[in-house]
């Protein structure tokens, strides 16, 4: 965020008194770019819908300010973005909803170029000693690559890397 821009903790309410705007009276900022929260960079998020039809999914979505992406309605899937937000739309791929990040890939689907690889994201989760569904194999040392594990909930997590 710019310099002259506000951010939420800069903002009063227009209470003529001149009072804070309701809360707790504890501050809120958001932390500049290069220093956002999180402890591994898993890259870009979004959700993989499994849907039981494409186009009735694609129109609820587009309703909702979404716009095709990318993708390829011949393959049954199609990628949703509005802004910074991403649904990948799915018809008979898998079962279940998966929570998807993808190393190497922004969230406004741009590369980047210094971003962790899936290889070592995996080293880290069984270091940390978490059960992987899939992992990649280890004649697979670069490139695209993906893992899965299951969240306590049982909700598939996929972090796939296509770069």
């Amino acid at each position: 965020m710019a310099d002259d821009q506000t951010t939420p903790a800069d903002t009063t309410s227009d209470d003529a008194s001149g009072d804070e705007a309701p809360g707790d009276g504890s501050s809120f900022s958001l932390p500049p770019v290069d220093e956002l929260p999180g402890t591994l960079d898993l890259g870009a998020f979004s959700i993989s819908l499994n849907v039981a039809d494409l186009d009735a999914s694609t129109r609820f979505y587009e309703a909702l300010g979404f716009e095709v992406a990318g993708g390829d309605r011949e393959e049954n899937y199609l990628i949703l973005k509005n802004g910074e937000t991403t649904i990948g739309i799915f018809h008979g791929m898998f079962e279940d909803n998966i929570l998807t990040f993808n190393p190497g890939l922004t969230n406004r689907m741009t590369m980047d170029e210094d971003f962790v690889d899936v290889r070592e994201i995996q080293q880290r989760l069984e270091d940390a000693d978490m059960q992987l569904v899939t992992r990649v194999d280890e004649d697979n040392s670069s490139g695209p690559a993906s893992i899965t594990l299951l969240d306590p909930d049982g909700n598939p997590v996929l972090i796939d890397q296509f770069f």
